[in-house]
């Protein structure tokens, strides 16, 4: 049975673990991710890309649970990397659609080997990231949920 004492120690704490193990997963990714040109964050705009394209830059902010100001900078770069292109969509000149470009639907073939890499890097098979990944749904949730 856990004392008060033992609630309270930082190596026991879900948030701490949480918080180092994010960041660990992000520099797992990063020289997984350097020889396709991508930040990890670039990564995931690419993966909701891949997906489904064009997205509106809000709905695309939405699916990676970020402010569109924090998504904007990031599709900013992929464009000026020749990935994405930004354009006003015909119904609503309000809304900025990104889509891929020839470019941008090339490199999947390239990252179709990242996930595989990352569980080698880590050692993990498929079963224990699918574990690992619905463990974490109760505190990731949806996108739209957010802090």
């Amino acid at each position: 049975m856990a004392t008060d004492d033992d609630l309270l120690l930082l190596e026991n704490q879900l948030c701490f673990a949480m918080v180092t193990a994010a960041r660990n997963v992000v520099s797992v990714y990063r020289p997984i991710l350097a020889p396709l040109g991508l930040t990890h964050p670039q990564y995931l705009v690419m993966l909701a890309l891949w997906e489904r394209t064009p997205r509106a830059l809000n709905d695309l902010a939405h699916e990676l649970a970020l402010e569109p100001a924090s998504a904007s900078p990031l599709v900013k770069r992929l464009e000026s990397d020749g990935l994405v292109e930004r354009t006003r969509s015909v119904q609503d000149e309000r809304r900025l659609e990104i889509g891929l470009t020839e470019k941008g639907r090339a490199l999947r073939a390239r990252a179709v080997d990242v996930p595989r890499a990352v569980m080698a890097s880590v050692g993990l098979d498929i079963g224990d990231v699918t574990a690992l990944r619905e463990a974490l749904k109760p505190f990731a949730g949806s996108a739209s949920v957010r802090g």
